[in-house]
């Protein structure tokens, strides 16, 4: 029975627990990490196609606004470790970045493992203590201050406990909502949740045969009046039975709720680079000029793919071999306004098992900001994706991680 009493436990041992468990050694507390899988980090190393997008080059202010209402939830976090605090962290343990495109940041090895291997060899050399197949039932609390934790077979003592189990997108690499039973166990609310960061499916057949390109600059709303704000931009790709790509990953976090609400969402797309009717009929005329001979499908080719456009021909009933002189008007103005917003209708996803992230957790009103302390239990914090906050793809979930990981790492009121 080990009766040691630890100065930190912490439990899950993703970006935001890694980076938890170094910050508190590095302060010479004693930190055991306990990993349920027999693996610690397995959804970091799958991050972002395995080359994990640490971060971001963007100031705090737009940083924060990208995560919505609840942005300003992490200003302390971040002022005391944001991006540029990320990137020095690294290169002091080996790892050195880059943006290659001015915003996203990366190893410049491209791979997670790089990553990975870091933070263990940094957990290493600063003391954590790692057990690996190790499943946190309970939480244990005495007086509303945190005690300890108990697993399957052996109960573990600590003076403060950081859960950092994640969200529930992608199940197989260990998220299953664990943590937020244990925070409910303790007094916590947690608010509703749904998948995000994923692929959608569409009503619509035709995009089945769209699928050989990715259309650049895609903007996506919400056609409901009500949810009229939400937006997203990004490269679009037509699948087998829906979309997906950048710009539909960000639009996810808000159209996941929206599905279960309304069970089937209507959504506009201009894949025209944001070129509206005014400026597609300018457009068609100019190539006019240049070709009167030319075709519809070649008048349009330097905008949109042709198996795209000639599914959007199809919907205005136009032939695409036809000049633009043999069209009639009212066909023309039909096909200009579906090419400057294209109507889709999104009917569903495949859950969590596809999301990257989670929507909802953890009631943000009930965590310190400045500390990641809870406001119930005494010695309890919380980091990364199990709180009420996510951000859209590009590095912001990961910064987020890591910036909530250092903070409750430091263990401000406890130690």
């Amino acid at each position: 029975m080990n009766n040691k009493v630890y100065d930190l436990i912490v439990i899950g041992s993703g970006a935001a627990g890694i980076m938890a468990a170094i910050t508190a050694a590095r302060d010479e507390k004693s930190v055991l990490l306990l990993e349920k899988l027999p693996q610690i980090a397995a959804k970091l190393k799958a991050t972002g196609g395995g080359r994990c997008n640490l971060t971001n080059t963007l100031e705090n202010e737009d940083f924060m606004q990208k995560f919505g209402k609840n942005g300003r939830f992490m200003q302390d976090a971040l002022n005391l470790f944001d991006n540029k605090s990320l990137v020095d962290f690294f290169k002091e343990i080996g790892v050195d970045t880059h943006a290659p495109d001015g915003f996203r940041v990366f190893p410049t090895s491209h791979s997670s493992s790089t990553i990975i291997e870091a933070l263990l060899g940094e957990m290493q050399r600063v003391g954590v203590e790692i057990l690996k197949s190790k499943r946190v039932q309970t939480l244990l609390h005495k007086d509303d201050k945190i005690v300890g934790a108990t697993t399957e077979s052996q109960t573990f003592y600590a003076k403060n406990i950081i859960v950092a189990t994640g969200g529930l997108g992608y199940p197989t690499l260990g998220a299953e909502g664990d943590g937020h039973e244990m925070a409910k166990d303790a007094g916590h609310k947690v608010t509703d949740l749904h998948p995000a960061m994923m692929p959608l499916k569409a009503k619509e057949s035709w995009v089945e045969s769209c699928r050989a390109d990715t259309i650049a600059k895609v903007e996506l709303r919400v056609d409901i009046k009500k949810h009229a704000k939400i937006k997203a931009f990004g490269d679009l790709i037509f699948t087998k039975n829906g979309i997906r790509g950048p710009v539909v990953l960000d639009a996810a976090r808000d159209l996941t709720p929206l599905l279960d609400k309304y069970g089937e969402v209507p959504i506009l797309l201009n894949l025209t680079k944001g070129m509206n009717e005014e400026q597609l009929t300018k457009h068609l005329r100019d190539e006019v000029a240049k070709n009167q001979s030319a075709t519809i499908l070649e008048l349009l080719g330097t905008l949109l793919p042709t198996p795209l456009l000639g599914e959007l021909c199809n919907l205005t009933g136009i032939e695409p071999n036809l000049t633009y002189g043999k069209i009639s008007g009212e066909s023309r103005a039909k096909l200009i306004k579906l090419l400057a917003w294209t109507p889709l209708t999104i009917t569903g996803h495949d859950g969590f098992k596809m999301a990257m992230i989670t929507r909802g957790g953890i009631d943000l009103k009930e965590i310190e900001p400045k500390t990641m302390q809870s406001r119930v239990i005494e010695g309890l914090y919380f980091c990364g994706e199990i709180m009420n906050l996510d951000g859209p793809c590009g590095g912001y979930n990961l910064q987020w991680s890591f910036s909530s990981g250092y903070l409750a790492g430091k263990l401000k009121q406890n130690i």
